[in-house]
């Protein structure tokens, strides 16, 4: 009985391994990659950006450093 489940276990995987979907491979390889192009972005937009990120770091080392709960000494934490 062990040794008829060992049996379809492996027939199983042999079939799954051999039918699942590989990646397609592109038409044509004699292409040569596009260079990247510089998008012009607004400078308001990236101010809004950096103000962001920075004000998102902040918020996460704000509740880092006084996430502890006011009942909590340092003696407790030892």
């Amino acid at each position: 009985m062990f040794e008829k489940n060992i049996l379809w276990a492996g027939l199983t995987a042999l079939v799954l391994s051999l039918i699942t979907a590989s990646p397609a491979m592109p038409n044509s390889l004699s292409q040569e990659p596009k260079q990247f192009q510089a998008i012009k972005q607004p400078l308001p937009l990236k101010v809004g950006v950096t103000i962001a990120g920075v004000g998102l770091i902040g918020l996460e080392l704000w509740w880092f450093l006084f996430s502890q709960s006011p009942g909590q000494t340092k003696s407790q934490q030892d």
